[in-house]
C-alpha cells in the first residue's frame, strides 16, 4: 500500500468535490463536470491501490 498514492487520491477527491460544489453554486457546468471527473480519477487511483494491496497479500 502506498500511503503517498492514497493521500494524493484523497486530495484529488476533495479538490473535485470543492470544484463541483463551486460549479453548482455558480451554475458553471464546466466546473461541475471537471469536479466529477477529478472525483472519478480519485476513485480509480484508490481502486488501483486496492488491487496492489490484494496482489501483495496473495504473493506474501
Amino acid at each position: 500500500m502506498s500511503l503517498e498514492n492514497r493521500a494524493k487520491a484523497a486530495a484529488k477527491n476533495v479538490e473535485g468535490k470543492v470544484q463541483e460544489a463551486v460549479g453548482d453554486m455558480t451554475g458553471n457546468t464546466k466546473d461541475k463536470v471537471q469536479g466529477k471527473a477529478k472525483q472519478a480519477e480519485a476513485n480509480v487511483r484508490n481502486a488501483a491501490e486496492d488491487v496492489k494491496d490484494e496482489v501483495k497479500k496473495a504473493v506474501d
